[in-house]
């Protein structure tokens, strides 16, 4: 029995990547250079980088690391791919970094005025 969703596209994604984690036997840091490479390689949008942000920083992933991986895979995937993936990635973790900003002015204000309600 399926449940609605109001959002059952993103709901068939999370699922589908859960179900590719399950099966898969990569070690965490593996999986984020092959999904981060394969991204790179069809030219994704910065919002398909943005769901791998959380999955590389609890990976230990640096910045440099990533532009290694970048520098990498040029000779193949080509130069423009390469840019390109540079600034979705930059813009991802901008994205990642102003919701966590947001989260955290959200949870300030909510302490600064417990009774009050948004």
């Amino acid at each position: 029995m399926t449940t609605e969703s109001d959002a059952p596209v993103l709901d068939t994604l999370a699922a589908m990547t859960l179900d590719s984690i399950e099966r898969c036997h990569m070690d965490a840091r593996s999986l984020i250079l092959a999904r981060i490479a394969a991204l790179v390689a069809m030219d994704a949008p910065a919002i398909s980088y943005l769901a791998h942000v959380d999955p590389a920083i609890r990976a230990d992933f640096t910045a440099d690391q990533l532009q290694d991986l970048l520098v990498a895979i040029a000779p193949v995937v080509g130069t423009a791919r390469v840019m390109s993936a540079a600034g979705h990635l930059a813009e991802a973790f901008d994205v990642a970094i102003a919701l966590v900003e947001t989260d955290a002015e959200n949870m300030a204000r909510a302490e600064a005025h417990p009774h009050r309600v948004s």
